[in-house]
């Protein structure tokens, strides 16, 4: 296969970026998306040409490290699958292939395609998580959990955190990670201790960060590698509600 390649090419996060294009031969459609860009800076570190710098980790579609845009969707054509899962089976011999990196005011560029997402960290870390003390692990069946309740809640929980959601959205809103994390940890009695503040904190750190709010297009579903439902932004309204009329009648 022959492709012709349009990244963008940033050499810093202060530097001027623009599109750069590539001609690119010996890739087969068995070919990884990523290892066709492997393939591709193989070929520039052979001209002595820099290399182009992208983000990448389990490349199982895992760590949600590898998000890009690819001809103006997050992670490519397809349906529920990362960058990592593309192949080159998705395009055809003398396609165009445009490759940018997430566009959103709290993930600035990097270097090229790598953006820095800690904003999503830090979202977490403002209250993501059980803190309480749980003692030792507790026998399996001592704690039931409806069926329906654990399904969502895994459901929820799939999530990677790759920020897809937030580079599709017109207004770069994290409302369907937060409202995952959220969701996730509200279903199970382990994580309904902390629900109200764990609602208000992780709000209140997602509106610092300088997402945008949510106005339920929906693109963030429809581009979700995990598939995570708008359902999870309607649970999140529902505990930062219910945490702030607690916090009004406390």
């Amino acid at each position: 296969m022959r492709l012709h390649l349009r990244i963008w090419r940033q050499e810093s996060a202060d530097a001027t970026g623009g599109f750069e294009g590539y001609e690119l031969d010996g890739v087969v459609p068995q070919m990884s998306f990523l290892e066709m860009l492997d393939h591709l800076n193989e070929t520039l570190a052979a001209r002595g040409e820099r290399s182009v710098a992208f983000d990448h980790d389990c490349r199982e579609g895992i760590c949600g490290q590898c998000g890009v845009f690819i001809n103006g969707r997050p992670h490519g054509p397809g349906r529920g699958i990362t960058t990592c899962q593309l192949h080159l089976r998705a395009f055809a011999d003398g396609d165009t292939i445009v490759i940018e990196p997430w566009r959103a005011k709290a993930f600035p560029v990097v270097c090229d395609l790598v953006v820095d997402r800690s904003a999503l960290d830090r979202i977490i870390e403002a209250g993501g998580y059980v803190s309480v003390n749980t003692g030792t692990a507790p026998e399996a069946n001592s704690i039931p959990v409806g069926k329906e309740e654990a399904e969502k809640a895994f459901d929820a929980a799939a999530c990677i955190g790759c920020g897809a959601c937030v580079a599709v959205c017109k207004n770069a809103s994290a409302m369907l990670f937060a409202g995952a994390k959220v969701s996730q940890l509200a279903r199970l009695p382990q994580g309904r201790v902390e629900r109200s503040k764990r609602a208000l904190q992780m709000v209140a750190q997602m509106d610092a960060e300088g997402f945008g709010g949510c106005t339920m297009t929906r693109a963030c579903e429809a581009e979700c590698p995990k598939r995570i439902g708008v359902h999870n932004i309607a649970r999140l309204n529902y505990e930062y509600l219910r945490a702030r009329i607690l916090r009004v009648l406390s």
